[in-house]
């Protein structure tokens, strides 16, 4: 009996060693592109909950999506990952899924009933060959217009409903002295801004057909020559000082009322959130276009590195615990301006455009997929290279840049 005992008291000294010291090796190693004020005031929100639960969070952020995928993707190639890695909800990751770089969570993904709470299309996004491959956190509206209350009441104007209100308030508000438009003037935000155009004057069959079925009638179609014409009228509406501008620069145009209007996707209220002001009173969020206007979602995604690593695998379990729970769905998002991946987390306590958004999502003929969900990269970069040279040359013709969109629709992959 003395000996029983003392092999149970050895066993349970043994496996309460090993589970402190698994607990003690829970450090986490998380590569992400959030540096901007909101952004970090966000993440943060994960670190602390993955504190909370025991481990030890070690945050890598790279500036910029594309430098910190490369810099990601080159040390999982070389055997160095992290312990897990941002990418937008789409395509991005699929080179590492079909080189098993990245494993799956589907087991976590039926435990928690994932498809029953997200929407269709972030789930589509997210899986591979029928198993989720990532872990989707938050659901990014990208075509929302932000605008100052203050300047528009002081324009006695009304906020524009369609793109063509856009084009003859913004000629009204520069006229008055007001930066119509604050843009920042990087390729990949003159097309997020062409984007919203697309989807709010031409449709989202429009959009589908562009960028999913790069259907080239649609292209040659006068509906979107007319919806070219429209957002070349609206090079006229940004500053000089547009050129190579950050995001989050123009952002600050709006909530220091220099500017009355700004495109972009939600996260871009993180910065109206960190610099204290309120959604309904300082600013405002709308989406242009006709009936309303139709909501493009993407978002964001972690994916975890096939590790032989026991105690690494158990670490990024706790991770995905973390990121999922609704008390941090619910914080993330606050300060991030998204919302919650989970559709049943209660968004009563968000902010007027969070909960808009949620309410537009509630209907799936309102669900746009994101063009990092229906393009290839390679199209997308073409297409952006495209825009790119439009909206920075005021002499090309509409008909000229629906040419090298034909093009692009052709050469690439």
């Amino acid at each position: 009996m003395r000996l029983k005992k003392r092999i149970s008291a050895y066993t349970l000294a043994f496996a309460f060693a090993s589970t402190t010291a698994a607990f003690a090796q829970q450090k986490a190693e998380v590569l992400h592109w959030w540096t901007s004020a909101g952004e970090s005031a966000s993440v943060k929100v994960f670190a602390d909950q993955f504190t909370k639960a025991g481990g030890t969070w070690v945050d890598n952020a790279i500036a910029g999506g594309a430098n910190a995928r490369t810099a990601g993707i080159n040390r999982m190639v070389g055997g160095n990952p992290p312990t897990m890695m941002q990418f937008n909800t789409g395509k991005q990751f699929d080179e590492l899924v079909s080189n098993e770089l990245v494993r799956d969570v589907e087991q976590q993904a039926k435990a928690g009933k994932w498809r029953e709470l997200m929407p269709k299309p972030i789930v589509d996004a997210t899986v591979r060959n029928g198993k989720f491959y990532a872990v989707p956190v938050n659901i990014h509206g990208q075509n929302w217009m932000f605008y100052n209350t203050k300047v528009f009441a002081d324009a006695g104007l009304e906020v524009p409903k369609t793109f063509p209100e856009l084009v003859a308030t913004g000629e009204k508000l520069k006229a008055k002295g007001v930066i119509p438009i604050a843009l920042g003037g990087q390729p990949n935000w003159e097309h997020n801004l062409f984007r919203a155009v697309v989807v709010g004057h031409g449709g989202a069959d429009m959009f589908r057909k562009l960028y999913g079925a790069r259907d080239q009638a649609t292209v040659k179609s006068s509906k979107f020559k007319e919806t070219v014409e429209l957002f070349g009228k609206m090079r006229a509406l940004v500053d000089p000082g547009s050129p190579g501008r950050n995001w989050n620069d123009a952002t600050a145009l709006v909530i220091t009322n220099k500017a009355a209007m700004h495109f972009n996707g939600d996260w871009a209220k993180g910065e109206f959130i960190a610099a204290g002001q309120t959604a309904g009173k300082e600013y405002g969020c709308a989406l242009v276009g006709e009936g309303g206007g139709k909501l493009v979602i993407g978002g964001d995604v972690f994916v975890f590195p096939v590790t032989k690593d026991k105690a690494q695998t158990a670490t990024q379990d706790k991770l995905i615990e973390v990121l999922l729970d609704p008390t941090s769905q619910i914080e993330f998002n606050k300060k991030k301006g998204s919302i919650p991946v989970r559709m049943d987390v209660d968004v009563s306590s968000m902010d007027t455009c969070a909960q808009k958004s949620h309410a537009v999502l509630k209907d799936p003929a309102n669900q746009v997929e994101a063009m990092e969900m229906l393009s290839t990269p390679n199209f997308s970069g073409a297409m952006q290279d495209a825009v790119t040279q439009y909206w920075n040359n005021a002499n090309m013709t509409a008909d000229a840049f629906i040419e090298k969109i034909l093009g692009a629709m052709r050469d690439a992959s």
